[in-house]
């Protein structure tokens, strides 16, 4: 947890509203870090990745903590994702980020929060994500007239290792889980993001390392370029080493202390539906692999768990150059003026 901070869940939608087929009884919400004083802050809204399969916790508390002690206001999304790759997600995620928007905008007094400096920040497929809402915000309209009052543009985007690309330095996993393996020339280049950028596209913030082993650099340096072609405000980096998720690469990331893993809810929820024969359209195979994955057994039985305390996290490289990267994205949201 990050101590000082006045931490509370919220879901982003009323009863009702939320329909995703394959939920197993999850409902997107948000975590807030928020200080404890009456000073309005600007908005960091973190959405983390984990290829559209999951919403991971190592890309959300941690990040949080560090632009929390720089002053800002901070909120992770938990958003839809499918673990077990059945039923294709497309436009669910665009929504869940757009009502956050919406929903902090709409409650931004009770959140001290400024409406007019709201940053997201994505990670890997979180990225995506970011980018999607950046790109395409005009194409989600809100059925709750609540908020539909409320502009879902985000003012800012951070875009940290972003899948981007649909095409041949695509993350394809990422992508199945979005609009499913037989998607259409259509669909794969809506979601094409170096394709989709216009003068309307908020200031953007994208890193990236050359040698990230899962989602090529390419994809990032394709939508800094489509960035300069539009006319939008950018600051790209791109880092010699590193593997992917390197998060913030803080003290506290590199000790593997990523805070409560509540981004994990949907995850949990639906491979224990999965386990129990109850999952939508999950083939025999699919079951079979997330029961080794998660259980370490085709069948999912309990197996028992060491007993002791965690094993200490491997000592890391030395990383110190994309450890800077919060710092350059502060100074760049500062003459941005979304700081």
């Amino acid at each position: 947890m990050i101590d000082t901070a006045v931490s509370f869940r919220e879901p982003i939608y009323k009863d009702g509203e939320y329909k995703y087929e394959a939920a197993y009884g999850f409902t997107p919400f948000i975590y807030t870090y928020l200080h404890d004083d009456d000073e309005v802050r600007p908005c960091f809204l973190i959405v983390p990745g984990g290829g559209y399969c999951m919403v991971v916790n190592t890309e959300g508390e941690a990040v949080g903590d560090v632009f929390y002690k720089m002053g800002m206001n901070i909120i992770v999304l938990t958003y839809t994702t499918d673990i077990t790759m059945s039923v294709p997600l497309r436009d669910q995620p665009m929504k869940d980020l757009s009502r956050a928007i919406r929903y902090i905008r709409a409650n931004a007094a009770r959140f001290h929060i400024d409406p007019s400096r709201i940053t997201i920040c994505g990670s890997s497929a979180g990225g995506h994500l970011c980018a999607t809402v950046a790109t395409h915000f005009s194409d989600i309209n809100d059925p709750d007239p609540e908020y539909a009052s409320q502009s879902n543009r985000p003012d800012g985007a951070v875009l940290c290792y972003p899948v981007i690309t649909t095409g041949e330095f695509t993350h394809i996993y990422s992508v199945w889980a979005l609009v499913g393996q037989n998607a259409g020339d259509d669909e794969m280049n809506y979601y094409s993001l170096e394709k989709q950028v216009t003068k309307d596209t908020p200031p953007c913030f994208i890193w990236q390392t050359v040698t990230d082993n899962l989602v090529p650099v390419e994809n990032s340096m394709m939508f800094a370029e489509a960035c300069r072609k539009a006319g939008v405000p950018y600051a790209y980096y791109a880092f010699p080493a590193g593997w992917h998720g390197l998060s913030v690469y803080s003290d506290r990331f590199k000790t593997g202390d990523f805070g409560e893993p509540y981004t994990m809810e949907q995850v949990n929820l639906a491979v224990q539906a999965v386990r129990e024969h109850k999952g939508v359209r999950v083939s025999e195979e699919r079951r079979t692999e997330l029961m080794i994955q998660f259980f370490g057994n085709p069948e999912g039985e309990e197996r028992p768990k060491p007993e002791g305390e965690r094993p200490p996290m491997p000592p890391m490289p030395d990383f110190r150059d994309v450890a800077m990267w919060p710092e350059l994205c502060k100074e760049w949201m500062k003459l941005q003026k979304l700081l």
